[in-house]
């Protein structure tokens, strides 16, 4: 948990990153973090998906409109007070996915996104979930950008990317914490990493969940 300090200071830049000028996301509309209208897509949806490895997969969003601005907001631009009320829909979705008992695994960050924007993006949205996250993997190797492959070339692209680092929780398990999920390749390697240190993956909750076409998902 953060010192009473640590969070002072970092409440201190959201709060100067707000007042040099913000607009809302979802509609521009100016001087304003997110209006209330935007505000209220982010009630939570809760999408069931599974990954190709049949990890299932709780969602709190759909990645479309208002979210997936907010959430390339925080990513893109540093806009880290929108994970506040991002946090409330992540927090929703891990209740719904009855994460207690669970350690809760983030999905590490690469080395040059964290060097880019200062902050771990699904640590950033758990900690503003009101959960406590374990770092307990790391990436292994570089991978390539995800963003223009398809299902079987972004399987490959992370196999054995992912490594477990630090001591093993009692009871060993853990679900899986993400922003956004597409096809699930990410969330399977993570899993198939914890699986190689002894830990199981009850499942995986994520933020947003990118639409699939001609897929099964469930929506609540």
């Amino acid at each position: 948990m953060p010192s009473s300090r640590q969070l002072a200071r970092e409440i201190g830049r959201e709060v100067l990153a707000f007042l040099l000028g913000a607009d809302c996301p979802g509609c521009d509309a100016p001087a304003t973090l997110l209006c209330d209208a935007c505000r209220g897509q982010l009630a939570p949806a809760g999408i069931d998906v599974c990954t190709p490895a049949g990890l299932r997969v709780h969602a709190a969003l759909p990645y479309e409109g208002v979210a997936a601005r907010c959430i390339r907001r925080v990513k893109e631009d540093g806009a880290t007070m929108l994970a506040r009320p991002l946090g409330e829909a992540l927090r929703t979705a891990l209740g719904e996915a009855d994460a207690g008992g669970c350690v809760i695994v983030p999905v590490p960050t690469t080395r040059a996104a964290f060097r880019r924007r200062g902050y771990r993006v699904p640590e950033l949205l758990i900690a503003r979930a009101g959960f406590e996250s374990h770092r307990l993997l790391a990436p292994a190797r570089r991978t390539g950008d995800q963003r223009a492959l398809g299902r079987t070339e972004r399987a490959r692209n992370v196999a054995g990317s992912m490594r477990v680092t630090g001591a093993r929780p009692a009871g060993g398990q853990v679900v899986i914490v993400d922003d956004v999920v597409t096809t699930g390749a990410t969330l399977d390697e993570a899993a198939r990493a914890l699986a190689d240190a002894g830990m199981r993956a009850v499942c995986a909750v994520t933020l947003a969940a990118t639409p699939r076409r001609g897929a099964s998902a469930a929506r609540r």
